[in-house]
């Protein structure tokens, strides 16, 4: 059996696959395969592990034949799921592992935006360290103020609770169904989308792209929040319309962003939102730590081999494939 992966990846998944006897190749140039050069590898392949490649139907129908594709994310809004069962292919993600690498972005994405840290760093270096004016390159305190997250999942729990232990912050969220059990642990408060605009201090975004979130956070979502309120994206790029930010940070309708992802990706180094004081931008790295995108590769390659020995993977996305 041979597995084709899309990307280099950590040794701990890599090693697991090859003592289960797959024969892994590996896409090592660093740049992303064409479309039809990914068709052409997996030609030979009965499986792919694929990291942040997309897989459309197009894709799919031509590749019907791989018994399994394992993801190196979470996320799977890059793959067409529908198409996918309806070839039969299983498709495997990587739940729960990352959720405190990626609250952790967050909460660093949101202390450094409140402090304007990336525009007083860029200053050093530019020689603008000189003169003291009390008055000028303030920010602005967190202590007691309302964290508001879109999506109190795994990933929205954990920054919740980093926000109570540091700053002692007040939760609240908004999700299609409630969340009882973080209620009583954060002793947060389910409230509408636009209570949850009008009330955050902090407004952190920590759900999955669907047609319902793509562009949640418009120009009219902006405008409804609060003109000291900082609003920061650690899940996807298209759930905030990005020229809509800039306008609602241009007027002053929201006082700050911090933002993990971009739409596109990656965002162009001219884009004005990398040179405002009161915006941080990093290049998705949400999960980037040793130990999470180990366990990430070691998800993946589970779902690899249970699939290839003809078994229900056990991260299943698509699960009605079983049917």
């Amino acid at each position: 059996m041979k597995v084709f992966v899309t990307r280099v990846i950590p040794e701990e998944g890599r090693k697991l696959m090859i003592e289960a006897g797959i024969e892994v190749e590996e896409w090592k140039e660093k740049r992303a395969l064409s479309q039809e050069e990914l068709i052409a590898y997996t030609r030979d392949s009965d499986a792919l592990l694929s990291v942040s490649t997309r897989l459309d139907k197009d894709f799919l129908q031509a590749s019907s034949h791989l018994k399994v594709i394992a993801l190196h994310s979470v996320g799977y809004d890059n793959v067409d799921v529908e198409a996918a069962t309806e070839v039969k292919i299983p498709i495997g993600n990587t739940p729960c592992v990352l959720s405190g690498a990626t609250a952790d972005v967050a909460f660093l994405l949101m202390l450094a935006t409140s402090r304007k840290a990336f525009h007083m760093h860029k200053s050093i270096i530019k020689g603008e360290w000189d003169f003291f004016d009390p008055t000028s390159n303030l920010g602005i305190e967190l202590r007691g103020k309302t964290i508001g997250v879109f999506g109190l999942g795994k990933i929205g729990l954990e920054m919740a609770k980093c926000c109570i232990g540091a700053f002692g912050m007040q939760v609240i969220y908004h999700n299609r169904n409630r969340n009882e059990a973080a209620e009583k642990e954060l002793n947060a408060s389910w409230v509408s989308f636009d209570e949850l605009l009008e009330q955050s201090d902090v407004l952190t975004v920590h759900t999955a792209l669907t047609p319902e979130t793509e562009g949640k956070f418009d120009w009219s979502a902006f405008n409804k929040m609060k003109p000291g309120a900082i609003f920061i994206n650690t899940a996807r790029g298209a759930i905030h319309n990005e020229a809509d930010l800039l306008r609602a940070l241009v007027e002053k309708k929201i006082w700050g962003a911090g933002l993990d992802v971009t739409n596109p990706e990656p965002m162009h180094p001219d884009h004005p939102l990398l040179n405002m004081p009161n915006v941080s931008v990093l290049p998705h790295i949400g999960s980037a730590t040793e130990e999470t995108r180990a366990a990430m590769s070691v998800l993946a390659a589970r779902n690899i081999i249970a699939g290839l020995k003809g078994e229900r993977i056990p991260f299943v996305v698509n699960p009605d494939v079983y049917k």
